[in-house]
């Protein structure tokens, strides 16, 4: 994986999402103050939020792509896990936010929003529809946490422009056929979305602690480089295996027993076969410690 590359393409991911963001805040926040739509203000408050979180991204990615130092010689990855993390917390302000204003807006007279809030909503949606698949593709071809925290982000977008379209009608409908409480579905679509924003920013939240505390890489991967591991006939038995996420990179630490009377020269050359076969089939691994521990034949260790 090209640092310089991957650097590349994922601060042009977080330009395009600023841009797009600002001209939604902009469209959203107009449209719904002026056509009485809490639920498509809501989305814009929403929309202003991802810009403040795009701008993030773009400044703490030039942190990320640091070469390892002497002080951080484990590299500046885990900069993009606190841009999730922030995202998260930006997400979770927005979506109780959201909540206050959707019950107070109970307790003040109703406005019937006009059709343009609907068109606005729709609109909202194919974009951030688009941004989040392209988003989503992206992190994952460059396993990106950052950009993937945007793709996120956009995602929470497409459900809050559906339940404010949803508010939309549903409001219009109730006056067209005097149905008071339909009234109110502009200010229910508003509280949904609050709980979309929510629920998404609990899982971005969850899992920037869950790599913050270095959790273990799930149970597949690691029987992924089980495998790898076990293809050496010069291992006799894998005592330990963990791996650790490291931003885009991941740290593998492994204990392994082998013959007692193998010499250094064989054991450094076991290890780096290891090492080297190990990175070759995962490209995301950016180091591989490994402790050598011996092997007897009746050990049962």
């Amino acid at each position: 994986m090209k640092l310089v590359a991957r650097d590349s393409v994922v601060r042009k991911v977080a330009v395009i999402s600023v841009a797009f963001n600002v001209l939604l805040m902009l469209g959203k926040l107009f449209v719904g103050y002026f056509s009485d739509s809490d639920a498509v203000f809501a989305d814009g408050i929403h929309s202003a939020a991802d810009v403040f979180a795009s701008v993030i991204v773009l400044l703490v990615l030039k942190i990320a792509s640091k070469p390892a130092d002497d002080e951080h010689p484990y590299g500046h990855g885990k900069a993009e896990i606190l841009v999730s993390a922030s995202i998260g917390i930006i997400l979770l302000l927005v979506s109780i936010y959201l909540v206050y204003e959707a019950i107070a807006g109970f307790f003040h007279p109703v406005k019937v929003p006009g059709l343009i809030a609907l068109w606005t909503a729709l609109l909202s949606y194919a974009i951030k529809h688009w941004l989040y698949r392209y988003s989503l593709a992206v992190s994952k071809e460059h396993r990106s946490n950052a950009i993937k925290a945007i793709a996120l982000d956009h995602k929470a977008d497409i459900l809050a422009s559906v339940a404010a379209a949803l508010g939309v009608v549903l409001s219009i409908v109730g006056d067209k056929l005097d149905l008071q409480f339909l009234l109110y579905s502009d200010k229910v679509a508003t509280i949904i979305v609050a709980y979309l924003i929510f629920k998404i920013a609990k899982e971005m939240l969850m899992e920037s602690f869950d790599i913050l505390l270095e959790r273990n890489v799930n149970s597949d991967t690691l029987q992924e480089f089980e495998k790898v591991v076990l293809s050496f006939e010069e291992v006799r038995r894998i005592d330990s295996i963990r791996a650790r996420e490291l931003g885009a990179y991941v740290l593998v630490d492994i204990r392994i027993s082998i013959d007692y009377f193998k010499n250094i020269q064989e054991g450094h050359d076991l290890t780096r076969d290891i090492r080297n076969q190990l990175k070759s089939k995962h490209d995301n691994i950016s180091e591989v410690l490994i402790h050598l521990n011996p092997y007897y034949k009746n050990d049962q260790e």
